[in-house]
């Protein structure tokens, strides 16, 4: 069984900093992309990075390049956001994901973990 448990969240003004954290396990394949999307009230689910877990390559929104960094620790199968100058319009839930392409699209999605509430204030 597949869970995603996401922790690190919080209330954070804006230009700050915070690290969320991912503990995955229980994949369906080797060959597993774990992904961080986001949601805010009224808005639909984005994308903001992912990482392959076999190589560890990445990809980023564009809203989101130069201020947050996705990496890994394998060994303790987690994946972290290190998410910094943080924006009021950086404020939502966010979900870490388990899924099968090196996308930003939740189509590739096969598994989501509960969620985190990051909130910024201005």
């Amino acid at each position: 069984e597949v869970q995603l448990v996401e922790s690190g969240g919080g209330l954070v003004q804006a230009g700050g900093s915070l690290r969320l954290s991912c503990a995955a396990s229980g994949f369906r394949y080797d060959d597993v992309f774990i992904s961080w999307f986001r949601q805010a009230p009224g808005k639909e689910r984005e994308g903001v990075s992912s990482i392959r877990r076999r190589d560890g390559s990445t990809t980023y929104a564009d809203s989101v390049k130069g201020r947050f960094t996705i990496s890994m620790d394998s060994a303790k199968n987690m994946v972290f956001l290190q998410m910094n100058s943080l924006k009021p319009e950086d404020a939502a839930v966010y979900y870490c994901a388990a899924g099968v392409k090196l996308s930003l699209n939740p189509r590739w999605v096969d598994d989501w973990g509960q969620g985190t509430q990051v909130t910024v204030s201005s």
